[in-house]
């Protein structure tokens, strides 16, 4: 274990008697600082130096020196050689001095992981003590003590006693570090080796890296015959049908009972013989076909049935076979993956305990070391973002465990209601990390980690290359989509990461695979996308739900989320921007506390921490009225302030910005109302997602009449602007959109304002005009754009290349000007056809219903819907240019006037000559 807490372990070395007797081991700790250019290094190297050249001149080709070949490489170039010496460290060198051919060995192995996250293992036999051997390891990016374990585990279990070891990191520039590991071994007393060990030990110490505790122990610790695959899978199986069988029954489910059971010695036979039909299905030399995959399953469930007696072990058993079925393709076979990756058929995480609810398009599932992650999505081509969830005990771990599926289907859900007015459907991942007993060092470690782990291992499900190709069998057979975008926790680092692995890894657009890049994206905080969409929706739901004009009328709010977060921050520079001293924000949550002012919190105040990046908890009690209050959550009654602030303090309006999901739910939706039954506040606008559960929300409105304008109206400013980015990163290249970044951000805020301003008055026109509640109406809208676009992307497969060309200017409308004028004409040298073809169905069917509204849309024939919306827009350009024409009639100015505005707001439907019913 680590003797200095967060200092790295940095070297190691390790000496042995012969008979194995005594051992001495010495451990260095301490970040140290590659070599300085101060330092002589071409003459205190020379020997190394000397040594390359000479294998440079082919000297040692045969081998003649000692044995073994080094063959001439570019690596060993002394233009290249020297600035990697300023790499290593002065005792590193000082072994490469006494061992040069070695030291060039290991630069090789080294250069084979540098910039990556993989790992290299050489084995060579010792000819100077036969019977030994050296293992020599290099593994990218990882903590040094774990590599060591790991490998000594390892060695040990296949029966190798480490007679002498070293280890040195060196350090490789921004992917962070290598450690290199040099282990003088021999086969225990009465143990044999041959090539199948050797070959296993190399796999496995490749694996180890990415491999799970909990699977190491299973297969290294308990049952060694089973193998490192069958393991994982048995492990990934336990925590993919943890959050469906908990709905049964949470306790006798619960996710370390899962696990404890399939492990058992005695059911741990099934649970191998379920793996290994995992692996026999998908074994891309020769896949079971469905026929005999049926027939494998029934018989195992034929053999557990007759076998096992205990009920709990029997549905666990099932449910894993269930796995297998519903699987479609997986990296299983890949040799340098990172974690293991499902592509699953939804309906394998329905739960019959649960209410009927839309099934996704599609779901992947990772497992991996530390993490479990869930992809859902809910149309082919789809974005949404991934978040990490880092509980801080394994309690809260196992109960976000149970959860963590139908979080991840909520948050898609919602997203997939909001993307309506983009080309690309909902999704969003959930990265669950187990981060309990680590220091914040290496928690920041393990999540860079499980972010790195998640997204290759969905990149190996996702892309077509030759290596994809021959070690996976496809089940799913049609090419996938998927477009990331950053959640809660994910930093600038992992988003470069992630763009720079997809282009490795030959994902066709992969400036486009996550947005919010630094350079070449929008950042959402710093443009305050997502609320200047929420503001719209305030501005519109203050003058039409309360009668209060803002620009005019004094009014209160209260916020949760940090003055130092994304939403809330930008909410409050908003508030100040457009309204001034009229907007008094009386009360604000987060996470270190929360501060209440009756006469509104300080402007200046508030934008001090804004600016400064600071929580609420820094607010000046200087600054606070005398009624003001500051709550922190260092104390008891902080904390329980903090909490119900969003429940007691009065205000007009209620914007949550932050804050976990169902933070209202049906349980404590009353704590929102004041003793005579009135709510602290009449308005809710969810700049949050799922802040308050829908049975809440229909609860408030039904006994309280509260007007919620829902997350997936409210907050759709962030996703309409990372579609945006997504498209940006197919037409333009980096520097073209850096260099009109200022005019291409001023164009999407104006697009997004427009959008939600669209959305936000028809809302209120079909609340006013039918009932209901807002959040009823704003999922009506939802659903009749995604049922036009999905309609209209069916029948734009039956058109014609020409007629479907004539609908170009839709998706080119859609687009901000300079991104359009700079490169539309390119548009199918660089976007995805089937991409263009959501586009243009997105666009139509958002312009149809926000014009025409949703009665139209459901008095129309659902199998005529898609000819009708096409029609509609042959039937514009006529009213367009009937309009022009009144231009030259004779006419006064203002009865054409009246005549273009009649034919504005119906002459396309009434051109359409649809039938009454």
């Amino acid at each position: 274990r680590d003797l200095h807490g967060d200092k790295p372990l940095t070297r190691l070395h390790v000496f042995s008697t012969k008979d194995l007797s005594m051992s001495l081991n010495m451990f260095v700790y301490g970040k140290r600082e590659p070599t300085s250019f101060d330092f002589d290094i071409e003459e205190s190297a020379s020997p190394i130096l000397d040594y390359a050249q000479r294998v440079q001149d082919g000297q040692y080709a045969d081998g003649h020196l000692d044995g073994r070949k080094l063959s001439p490489s570019p690596l060993f170039e002394r233009e290249q050689l020297v600035p990697y010496l300023h790499r290593c460290s002065h005792n590193y060198l000082n072994f490469g001095i006494s061992n040069p051919r070695r030291f060039l060995q290991h630069r090789e192995i080294i250069d084979s992981v540098s910039g990556t996250e993989g790992t290299s293992v050489h084995i060579e036999a010792e000819e100077d003590e036969p019977g030994r051997y050296w293992v020599d390891v290099a593994v990218a990016n990882t903590r040094p003590r774990v590599a060591l374990e790991n490998v000594c585990r390892l060695l040990y279990l296949h029966n190798f006693d480490v007679a002498r070891s070293r280890l040195d990191v060196v350090t490789d520039g921004e992917n962070g570090n290598i450690t290199v590991l040099r282990m003088l071994v021999s086969p225990a007393e009465g143990s044999e080796v041959s090539q199948a060990t050797f070959a296993a030990v190399r796999r496995e110490i490749k694996r180890a890296k990415w491999l799970d505790s909990v699977t190491m122990d299973l297969v290294f610790d308990r049952y060694l015959w089973l193998g490192v695959t069958r393991g994982e899978i048995i492990t990934a199986m336990c925590s993919l049908i943890h959050p469906v069988l908990a709905k049964e029954n949470a306790l006798m489910f619960s996710k370390s009972n899962i696990h404890d059971v399939a492990c058992n010695e005695r059911f741990i036979r099934h649970s191998a013989d379920i793996a290994s039909a995992f692996m026999d299905r998908f074994n891309p030399q020769k896949p079971l076909s469905d026929e005999e995959l049926e027939s494998r399953c029934e018989k195992l469930r034929g053999e557990i049935d007759s076998s096992v007696e205990d009920t709990v072990a029997t549905a666990i058993l099932h449910k894993m076979i269930d796995v297998i079925k519903c699987t479609l393709k997986t990296n299983v076979y890949l040799p340098n993956r990172y974690a293991l990756s499902l592509r699953l058929d939804p309906k394998v995480m329905v739960s019959p305990h649960e209410q009927e609810r839309e099934l996704p398009y599609g779901i992947i599932f990772v497992h991996g070391r530390r993490f479990n992650g869930y992809h859902v999505r809910f149309r082919d081509i789809s974005r949404g973002g991934m978040r990490l969830v880092t509980p801080r005990s394994p309690e809260q771990y196992a109960l976000e465990s149970a959860r963590q599926y139908d979080e991840c289907y909520g948050l898609a859900f919602a997203q997939q209601l909001k993307n309506k007015d983009i080309p690309e459907g909902g999704s969003k991942a959930v990265n669950l990390i187990d981060t309990s007993g680590l220091s914040e060092v290496g928690k920041n470690f393990v999540m860079r980690n499980a972010v790195k782990g998640f997204t290759d291992s969905i990149l190996d499900l996702i892309v077509s290359t030759d290596e994809t190709k021959e070690n996976i069998a496809d089940f799913y057979g049609k090419p996938e989509i998927l477009y990331l975008g950053p959640d809660e926790q994910v930093i600038p680092e992992d988003i470069n990461w992630v763009v720079a692995h997809a282009a490795r890894r030959g994902y066709e657009t992969p400036a486009a695979f996550m947005s919010s890049k630094p350079r070449a994206g929008i950042n959402h905080k710093e443009f305050g996308v997502t609320s200047e969409g929420v503001n719209v929706y305030l501005d519109v739901a203050l003058r039409r739900v309360l009668g209060i004009d803002p620009t005019k009328d004094s009014f209160t709010v209260k916020l949760t989320g940090g003055p130092d977060g994304d939403v809330a921050g930008n909410e409050i520079k908003i508030l100040v921007r457009e309204y001034g001293e009229n907007a008094k924000i009386v009360g604000l949550a987060d996470v270190s506390g929360c501060a209440e002012d009756p006469e509104g919190l300080a402007h200046d105040e508030l934008l001090r921490l804004v600016n400064t990046g600071l929580s609420i908890s820094e607010f000046s009690r200087e600054k606070l009225g005398p009624h003001g209050k500051l709550s922190t959550c260092d104390t008891e009654e902080g904390t329980k302030a903090r909490n119900t602030m969003h429940n007691r303090v009065v205000a007009d309006a209620f914007v949550p910005c932050g804050g976990r999901p169902n933070t209202i739910d049906i349980q404590n939706y009353k704590h929102f109302l004041r003793e005579d039954g009135t709510p602290s506040s009449k308005l809710i606008v969810e700049g949050a997602n799922l802040f308050t559960t829908a049975d809440a929300r229909k609860a408030l409105f039904d006994e309280a009449g509260v007007v919620i304008v829902k997350d997936s109206s409210a907050n759709k400013g962030g996703v309409i602007t990372s579609s945006y980015e997504i498209i940006a990163a197919m037409l333009l290249s980096e520097d073209e959109f850096f260099q009109n970044k200022e005019k291409i951000v001023g164009e999407v805020l104006e697009s997004l304002r427009e959008l939600a301003k669209l959305e936000a008055n028809l809302l209120l026109t079909e609340f006013e005009t039918y009932g209901g509640s807002l959040p009823e109406v704003s999922q009506i809208i939802s659903n009749s754009i995604n049922l036009t676009t999905d309609a209209l992307t069916e029948a734009l497969d039956t058109l014609s290349e020409d007629d479907r060309d004539s609908l170009l200017p839709l998706f080119r409308a859609h687009l901000p000007k300079t991104m359009a004028d700079m490169a539309f004409d390119s548009v199918y040298d660089r976007v995805p056809l089937q991409y263009i073809k959501n586009a243009i169905s997105s666009c139509l069917a958002s312009k149809l219903v926000y014009k025409e509204g949703t009665s139209f849309i459901s008095s129309l024939p659902k199998a005529q819907l898609a000819a009708i919306a096409l029609k509609y827009v042959q039937k514009e350009k006529e009213i367009a240019e009937l309009i022009e024409k009144l231009g030259s009639s004779e006419l006064t100015d203002q009865d054409r006037v009246k005549i273009a505005d009649l034919l504005q707001a119906g002459g396309a439907r009434t051109a359409l000559k649809i039938p009454d019913e």
